[in-house]
């Protein structure tokens, strides 16, 4: 008798542990955005650093991750992303945002920066 009461009193314990289903909530679905277009824009591939800021002026900012380098140009309706690597450090990757049709950096963009003030962040 004493084991019957054991057994069920370890069962209500267990009972009283356990939590009622909640309804889950659904499941959103996000997508990655896509891989940006190939081709790089004429004119800007293998500048040195002296080169770009020649060219563009002091970036806005500058991440540096080991051996690779990205500088970020801002201008009023776009931003312009250079990617440097190598030895020595050149310009290997070109984007901006908005991005371009036909690349990952569009021209019109790249030839506003080359014109505006720098603006620093």
């Amino acid at each position: 008798m004493i084991r019957v009461a054991a057994s069920f009193l370890i069962v209500l314990l267990a009972a009283g542990c356990a939590t009622p289903d909640k309804p889950q909530a659904p499941r959103t679905v996000s997508s990655i955005p896509g891989a940006p277009r190939r081709g790089e824009p004429p004119g800007y591939i293998n500048l040195s650093t002296t080169a770009l800021q020649a060219v563009f002026g002091s970036p806005a900012f500058v991440r540096k991750d080991g051996a690779i380098e990205m500088w970020r140009y801002d201008g009023a309706a776009c931003r312009a992303f250079f990617f440097f690597y190598g030895a020595p450090l050149a310009v290997r990757h070109v984007e901006t945002l908005p991005n371009g049709v036909r690349s990952a950096a569009d021209p019109a963009c790249l030839t506003a920066l080359r014109g505006a003030q720098p603006k620093v962040s």
